[in-house]
């Protein structure tokens, strides 16, 4: 039995993973914080998350799952949502602008692809180099697709639920709330237990794959 056993991913390919993550995590908080304070919540300048500092944002214990089950999680960013001035939309906004920020990610990944293979700049190092490259970006385009697929699942604690709860009357809000510990028990079972997820979570996460080639083939002709 090896390492490759208990890990989602190759054991040689976790420096690119890790340096993905922090970028795609980073970055991910990083809009939650900064579009929140944009809209008068002080909360996040307040607890230092306004930031691209990787260290107030990344989330040990979720960094240590993507690993071995494939996806998780960076800190959460506490907001205060009655310091909006239209609390529901800006909360939707705010909630969404994480996921959102993971697909622009992706996306640019893509154009870099296509950019330095087009200008040779894929292929221009030693074979070492050229490898690390492929992987770097393979990496970087799949997990950010992935990540933002998988935070839009409308369970609790991923922004999909955040933007559901924004959406709905006000009752059925009340009702998500006294009811959101079933929720969390539904999404670790998903995630922890193979049966379930090889029939919900992983058809899901599969449409990165579409998605990587929806943007692929848009902008290819540009190249």
């Amino acid at each position: 039995m090896s390492w490759d056993d208990f890990l989602a991913y190759p054991i040689e390919d976790l420096p690119f993973i890790a340096l993905v993550l922090i970028i795609s995590f980073t970055v991910h908080e990083f809009a939650h914080a900064y579009s929140a304070y944009k809209f008068g919540d002080n909360t996040p300048k307040e607890m230092g998350r306004v930031t691209l500092n990787p260290r107030v944002h990344i989330d040990l214990l979720g960094a240590i799952l993507i690993l071995i089950a494939g996806f998780g999680w960076a800190r959460p960013v506490q907001i205060n949502p009655s310091r909006f001035k239209n609390p529901r939309v800006m909360g939707v906004i705010v909630s969404a602008l994480g996921p959102i920020s993971n697909l622009l990610l992706g996306v640019l990944g893509v154009l870099l692809v296509l950019i330095l293979d087009k200008t040779g700049l894929m292929y221009a190092g030693s074979n070492g180099v050229n490898l690390a490259l492929q992987h770097f970006f393979f990496y970087f385009m799949y997990l950010n697709f992935l990540l933002f697929i998988f935070n839009l699942i409308p369970l609790p604690p991923l922004d999909g639920y955040r933007i559901i709860q924004d959406l709905v009357p006000l009752k059925t809000r009340i009702k998500m709330d006294q009811n959101v510990q079933w929720g969390m028990y539904i999404f670790l079972l998903l995630v922890f237990l193979p049966p379930l997820r090889r029939v919900t979570l992983d058809p899901i996460l599969g449409w990165w794959e579409p998605l990587y080639n929806f943007f692929f083939n848009l902008f290819q002709p540009l190249f």
